[in-house]
């Protein structure tokens, strides 16, 4: 193993870490904004599921981000570099303005990026590309409709409970629910990485023949995110726990409820969706069904702008990474 690739794999690792860092509001921001949880206690709940994931997830969603986005045969470590790049900076942008952005996707453009520059269209598999962007969509209309679904049952069972009742139960049912929202975003999140860093040492002959996820790089990938979340991005808990919409401990439960389902769903099948996207139409979907100005929809259509942004402002920065990278590379030749 070269000291190039010994330090990409740090650099993974740092991007995991941001990606967790980034996306720790999205674990914890229902917990906190409902007072169930201080925030320190709720990054530290988060962050232990977000690594016990490893034990209950497969590696669906890890190749399809090491195979099934660009060619895996003409990854080298110029467009690992340069993807890693772009999708740390455009995390750590999204974060100052505490817009709650996909660390996935920008991981996805930084890829086709860099994938562009080197071969053109040629170097880009368009079925997992599709896929990909299909969900963009489908994340968050799925968490809106499961999260009005689960919210209205969970409101019919409580209608003839009293509010301190109700508000005692779900504090409690809320731990659970963080619990599962936690474990699919580990479960989806920490496998990009893992399939970044196993495309890397694939392309170096370091696997075999046979694309693969090694179990020690999936496990180091789970602990990082767990990690980062743990240190949390208390911008975005801001943005995603009181300006979308205010919660309740009843509300809390049901967006994370459903955020969970569409996250384990997406994982079995391979699809590296966004947990922002998924949480926060759950969030929109839960405060729609008590009316619809209990959702602050201009809050809501500044995230939906990052979210269009994110995968061309990716790609944008990985290629400039790319190109700056090699004309480095070729001077000194």
């Amino acid at each position: 193993m070269t000291l190039a690739i010994i330090l990409l794999i740090v650099l993974a690792l740092g991007f995991d870490f941001l990606n967790g860092f980034h996306d720790s509001a999205n674990s914890i921001a229902t917990v906190v904004s409902t007072r169930v949880l201080s925030p320190f206690q709720a990054v530290i709940w988060a962050a232990c599921f977000n690594i016990l994931a490893y034990f209950f997830f497969g590696s669906n969603v890890a190749k399809t981000l090491g195979s099934g986005i660009i060619d895996i045969h003409i990854v080298d470590t110029t467009i690992v570099f340069a993807a890693l790049m772009g999708a740390s900076i455009w995390n750590i942008i999204t974060w100052y303005y505490g817009l709650p952005s996909s660390s996935s996707h920008a991981l996805i453009g930084g890829l086709i990026g860099a994938a562009l520059v080197k071969t053109g269209p040629a170097g880009l598999v368009w079925a997992g590309i599709i896929k990909t962007s299909v969900f963009i969509v489908i994340a968050p209309v799925a968490g809106y409709i499961i999260g009005q679904i689960i919210g209205l049952i969970v409101y019919w069972l409580c209608r003839k409970s009293s509010p301190v009742k109700v508000d005692h139960l779900f504090r409690k049912g809320q731990l659970l629910s963080a619990a599962c929202y936690s474990m699919g975003h580990g479960g989806n999140d920490a496998q990009k990485t893992a399939g970044i860093i196993s495309s890397l040492l694939f392309s170096a002959g370091l696997l075999g023949t046979t694309f693969s996820i090694p179990p020690w790089v999936a496990l180091m990938c789970y602990s990082v995110i767990g990690l980062g979340t743990m240190f949390g991005g208390w911008r975005i808990v801001k943005t995603m726990g009181q300006k979308v919409a205010k919660l309740r401990p009843i509300d809390g439960f049901a967006a994370e409820s459903s955020a969970a389902i569409s996250l384990f769903t997406a994982s079995a099948m391979g699809v590296p969706v966004s947990t922002t996207h998924t949480i926060t139409g759950a969030i929109m979907g839960v405060g729609a069904l008590k009316r619809k100005s209990a959702v602050r929809w201009g809050v809501a259509g500044n995230i939906i702008w990052a979210w269009v942004m994110t995968i061309p402002a990716g790609a944008l920065i990985s290629a400039l990474f790319f190109t700056l990278a090699n004309l480095i590379i070729h001077r000194h030749i």
